[in-house]
């Protein structure tokens, strides 16, 4: 019999190797790495020092019996194969933050449909063959595997970046509907009124006068008039070492909502496995700022919990 923390965990951890499977094809990585290998190298022109590539590393590359297009990025390519950007990005283990802050960006050309103008490509790959250039001359050999192992990295920690948003997401979009459940069953909106959760901002009037917003820091409001009645953060992650960070991001958001109206209610939610003893310290120090917390948990399964819940933000 496993406890409700291993099950957290493993139910936590299934939807993250599913998250993770969903962008490999999402990304369309190996449709990509397969074009690129059938790409005929002949027929491309190869300007080492246009492209910025050394002469050891391409020299190293040819002896090892690699074709130089698996390696080096080649703006025929770039401006032939979509998506192909973020084959050499990866390979070069370069995120894509990184290069928008060399002026290189590479997001829309990795995305379907969106490839770069044959200057553009050029200049995107001067920068990777310059990181890839010395990866490879910084290495005893060389070995085909290993680049497939360098884009994994890549990606990995690309798609570790997207799982962290999406957990912190996923538990606000299920304190959302959560809401607007609530308020379909009271009656304080119209039953049949369809709300998109996932909006990227949401204004509710409801029937009493009140408007309640979901936005981020804090993720809800409600004003009464001009006055902000009621605020709600939510920290949704599960990972206990990160805990202490959302936590004090929490109170600093919620701090400001205080500022602003001393007499406003201010409820932080989170996830219960995620809770240390440190945790709870910090938040109960900080009581004038934080009136009140809650386990996402409690709030989604349990009618005590959720009806205390309720009752505060007077949504009941």
């Amino acid at each position: 019999m496993i406890s409700t923390e291993q099950r957290a965990w493993l139910l936590d951890q299934l939807r993250k190797s599913l998250f993770f499977r969903g962008k490999l094809h999402e990304w369309g990585l190996i449709e990509v790495a397969e074009r690129i290998e059938n790409v005929q190298g002949k027929s491309l022109e190869w300007d080492l020092d246009e492209l910025y590539i050394s002469e050891d590393a391409w020299n190293r590359v040819i002896h090892g019996g690699i074709k130089p297009v698996i390696v080096f990025a080649n703006p025929t390519v770039l401006t032939s194969i979509e998506k192909s950007v973020s084959y050499y990005r990866m390979l070069a283990m370069v995120s894509q933050k990184s290069m928008n802050n060399t002026g290189a960006s590479t997001v829309r050309y990795e995305q379907s449909d969106n490839i770069p103008k044959a200057e553009y490509a050029q200049f995107i790959a001067q920068r990777l063959n310059l990181l890839i250039s010395n990866l490879i001359e910084s290495d005893y050999s060389v070995n085909r595997r290993e680049f497939d192992l360098w884009r994994a990295m890549a990606a990995g920690s690309q798609a570790q970046g997207s799982w962290q948003n999406r957990k912190g997401n996923q538990a606000e979009y299920d304190m959302r509907r959560e809401l607007v459940e609530q308020l379909q069953r009271t009656g304080l909106i119209e039953d049949d009124l369809f709300v998109n959760v996932y909006s990227r901002a949401l204004e509710l009037r409801l029937r009493d006068g009140r408007r309640l917003k979901m936005a981020s820091e804090p993720d809800v409001l409600i004003h009464a008039g001009d006055r902000l009645e009621s605020a709600i953060e939510v920290k949704g992650g599960i990972d206990k070492a990160g805990v202490l960070e959302r936590v004090g991001a929490a109170i600093k958001s919620l701090r400001r909502v205080k500022e602003e109206d001393p007499t406003a209610t201010t409820i932080l939610v989170v996830s219960r496995v995620s809770m240390t003893v440190q945790a709870r310290s910090d938040i109960e120090s900080n009581k004038q700022v934080v009136n009140a917390w809650f386990a996402i948990e409690d709030i989604l399964r349990e009618s005590k919990a959720r009806n205390r819940f309720y009752q505060l933000l007077g949504l009941t």
